[in-house]
């Protein structure tokens, strides 16, 4: 507390206000983990899965529901090396963290599907399903303990349906001179169309030809604002055809798209899109 003594004078006296000091700034500090006396290997009661991953309830829970894989949780953990190092806590932070369960290491998003809403478990994360046996950039290596309390779990919104017609451009819809074909499926409430240079928000999603969805903001629930000079040539064009509040189908030629040998993780071909312009961004 940034308060002067002549301040803290005129409110207590100065042993109280010394005390008072002392209590708020015990209040403010977070709790330090202790580093639990298990953490060199999992007990002999602990639970273990089929990929090795070690478990045992510290606090069973209130909930029910366990969270799926693409959902968000909300949890307070603290992470310690198996010869007692603390290298991560959001406990010692004083602040819980959000991620989708999906996003994280392998221990985590197997483990985490196992609790319910208060529970508090211990894992015990062997390096392959954690950052490996000799991580690099500063991770911790080999085997990772943590104890993980789940305190929420945001539901992922379910991913759209697969397109009737993914595995080609049916009869209607229109080609451009450049291959690309689209189709209207809900008209715009909007008459002005983006530029190239213009910046658009955006709900899409991406499937290829033999309906495997690769990426999609609706299963994210969140939209995505980019600029239009700066995707794939398909969505540079075929984006411009759009008005505020429209919503349209394209198939975009590999050529068009990340080609038909793209680089790893990019998906090859012809690539079927979802695509609802919420907002022009100049």
């Amino acid at each position: 507390m940034n308060l002067t003594k002549k301040l803290l004078n005129a409110i207590v006296p100065h042993a109280a206000g010394l005390a008072l000091i002392l209590t708020l700034t015990a209040r403010a500090e977070p709790t330090m983990p202790d580093t639990p006396a298990d953490v060199a290997a999992p007990p002999a009661d602990a639970a273990k899965t089929a990929s090795g991953l070690a478990s045992k309830v510290l606090k069973a829970g209130t909930g029910t529901a366990k969270p799926a894989a693409a959902d968000t949780v909300t949890v307070h953990y603290s992470g310690w090396t198996t010869d007692g190092k603390l290298f991560d806590s959001s406990v010692k932070r004083g602040k819980p963290a959000s991620f989708p369960l999906n996003g994280v290491i392998k221990g985590w998003t197997e483990g985490l599907q196992l609790m319910v809403v208060g529970e508090k478990r211990r894992f015990w994360i062997p390096g392959k399903l954690a950052y490996g046996d000799t991580a690099a950039g500063g991770r911790p290596s080999g085997t990772l303990v943590f104890d993980v309390e789940l305190l929420g779990i945001k539901a992922a919104p379910k991913p759209p349906p697969v397109p009737a017609d993914v595995a080609a451009a049916p009869a209607d819809a229109t080609t451009t001179a450049s291959g690309l074909a689209s189709k209207l499926l809900q008209k715009g409430s909007g008459t002005t169309h983006p530029l190239a240079t213009d910046k658009v928000k955006v709900h899409y999603s991406g499937w290829t030809t033999d309906g495997k969805l690769f990426d999609s903001s609706v299963a994210r629930g969140e939209p995505i604002t980019f600029p239009l000079n700066g995707v794939i040539p398909g969505w540079t064009e075929g984006v411009q055809l759009m008005v505020e509040g429209e919503k349209r189908r394209f198939w975009i030629p590999g050529k068009l798209a990340y080609g038909d040998a793209p680089p790893p993780g990019a998906p090859a071909g012809l690539l079927v899109f979802d695509v609802e312009l919420i907002q022009i961004v100049k």
